[in-house]
């Protein structure tokens, strides 16, 4: 089953995701920051990640790393205004992320992601990592 995890404080737009990704059979986690989306990968396993860049507060780098630490091989699709500097959206795309502007169709987010191809390795250490991070 497709399990999307999307991480954003905006209740009505997460709201609104969440049902039509329901319209097409893929369940819906959420959450409103980025420690407890990172939480969440850490429970459950996932198949993609929508991610506000608003609420990506530590350097890019870092986001990448701790991504691939806690959900390896999982698309992480980062949502941005759609006024962000090109710069930025390269920057992100660089650091292997997908960068989306809003508003967007659910149905074409849904379309380019592909499932992990792998199963996820314990997380004991990854969630120390989180741990220390959002404290």
């Amino acid at each position: 089953m497709t399990r999307v995890l999307i991480i954003d404080a905006d209740r009505s737009l997460t709201q609104s995701v969440a049902m039509a990704c329901l319209d097409d059979g893929v369940a819906v986690r959420m959450a409103e920051t980025l420690c407890e989306g990172v939480r969440c990968m850490l429970e459950e396993p996932v198949t993609a990640v929508l991610v506000d860049v608003a609420l990506m507060r530590f350097p890019r780098t870092d986001l990448a790393r701790l991504f691939d630490a806690v959900a390896p091989d999982v698309p992480v699709v980062v949502l941005v205004e759609s006024a962000r500097p090109v710069e930025e959206t390269i920057a992100l795309e660089l650091q292997g992320f997908s960068v989306v502007p809003k508003p967007f169709d659910v149905r074409d987010v849904l379309a380019k992601l592909t499932p992990a191809r792998r199963v996820r390795p314990p997380r004991s250490e990854a969630a120390r990592h989180v741990d220390a991070v959002c404290a």
